[in-house]
Order: structure tokens, then C-alpha cells, then sequence
């Protein structure tokens, strides 16, 4: 579990290749403190597992599933990314819940600055928007982030300054991928209505109307 405040950025130094997957190789200085071989660590928002280390870096093997559904098929070597290790149970929560497991892949549609804010507009699959509520959260490449707005294909998020600082997503381009996780509770609470749903059109069996619509 993760909050979405970034701890440090890091750079990617190698990176191992296959058809599907990855390994990859960071340096940091923050995260790799108290660090152990299977602790996990999100990259962007993606949650990893630790499987070497050392004071300044650690390594990381990304999946086919996770290669086919993140943006770190993209990562090059120097690719800075967005560091946050696992939740403490004694620590202070200063984002949102956030489980590192990807929903979406977005794409950075246009971008504009009002004064001290940098707005960008993200697009995202519609399937993904009933998850997304203006002044909700979301998480971008790791970052918990609050909603400005939402179109048919896509959000909202504002950067203050201190944001574009400390996290990669104020130097993303037009047409650059993120990773998108949407709000935890949103989904949860789409599953057990469309559960209690489906359980209430069970119960009530064979109906007239379910007749007619099957052509009866």
C-alpha cells in the first residue's frame, strides 16, 4: 500500500530486455535506506519488488502483464522516475490509498499554466471515467493528485510548483504515456453495486420483461 507522495526521483541506470518483461536497475538515495531483498517499492506508480540492492540502487523485474499494461515498456536508461516506498503502519498519510496496481495507460493530450499552476489534460480509455470525480483523487505515474475537470475522454490535474519539482510528471511532453490508477474506494464501491445488481436480477428468476427481451 502507498499513499502517492513521491519520495525522491530516481534513474534508471540498466536495463535488461526481453520480448515481454524487463529488469531494471535505479539509482536512489532515499528509498534504498532500511531497504530489503522483497520489499516493494512503486516506479511510477507501478508496485515492484526489491531483488538486489545496495546503498544507491536497487533492482526491480517487471512482468509481461505489468510490461503490457504500464508505461515502463518505455523506460530508457536515464529515465528519472518516480520513487515511493510501501506505506509504514507508523507513518504519516498525506496522500490517498493507493495500491501501485495500474488501471489505465494515459496519454498527456495538452497542457497550459494559469499563474503558478500547470494544468494538464489527460486522456484515458472511457471505460475508466465513471472512476473519476471532479475534486476526487487520482494517481498519476505515482503521485496522488486532486481532479480539475473531466471531458468525455479524459481529466484534468493541476501542478503547483513544488509537484513539478519533486515528481517526473512537470517534464512530461505532449503525446508522453502515464500511468494511471484510479480512486480505490470509487472502484470497490462499482464492484458491490454491480454485484448486488447481477445477485437481484438472479433472484428474480425468469420475468416478463426478461421474455420480451429475448424476443417472446
Amino acid at each position: 500500500m502507498f499513499t502517492g507522495i513521491v519520495e525522491e526521483k530516481g534513474k534508471v541506470i540498466s536495463i535488461a530486455r526481453n520480448k515481454s518483461s524487463l529488469s531494471l536497475t535505479i539509482e536512489a538515495a532515499k528509498v534504498t535506506s532500511g531497504v530489503a531483498v522483497g520489499d516493494s517499492i512503486s516506479v511510477n506508480g507501478v508496485c515492484l519488488t526489491v531483488t538486489s540492492y545496495d546503498k544507491d540502487r536497487f533492482l526491480v523485474d517487471v512482468i509481461p502483464e505489468t510490461f503490457r499494461g504500464s508505461s515502463l515498456a518505455k523506460v530508457t536508461v536515464g529515465s528519472e522516475v518516480n520513487l515511493e516506498r510501501a506505506m509504514s503502519a507508523s507513518g504519516r498519510f498525506g496522500g490517498h490509498f493507493v495500491s501501485g496496481h495500474v488501471d489505465a495507460v494515459g496519454t498527456i493530450d495538452r497542457t497550459w499554466t494559469e499563474d503558478n499552476a500547470q494544468y494538464i489534460f489527460i486522456a484515458i480509455p472511457t471505460e475508466g471515467l465513471p472512476f473519476v470525480a471532479l475534486k476526487g483523487s487520482i494517481c498519476v505515474d505515482g503521485t496522488s493528485l486532486t481532479v480539475f475537470g473531466v471531458e468525455e475522454d479524459g481529466f484534468v490535474i493541476s501542478l503547483i510548483p513544488e509537484t513539478r519539482r519533486a515528481t517526473v510528471i512537470g517534464n512530461k511532453k505532449l503525446g508522453d504515456v502515464v500511468n494511471v490508477e484510479y480512486d480505490m474506494l470509487a472502484k470497490y464501491m462499482d464492484r458491490l453495486l454491480t454485484a448486488k445488481a447481477d445477485s437481484q436480477e438472479t433472484k428474480e428468476g425468469l420475468t416478463e420483461e426478461k421474455l420480451k427481451q429475448f424476443g417472446f
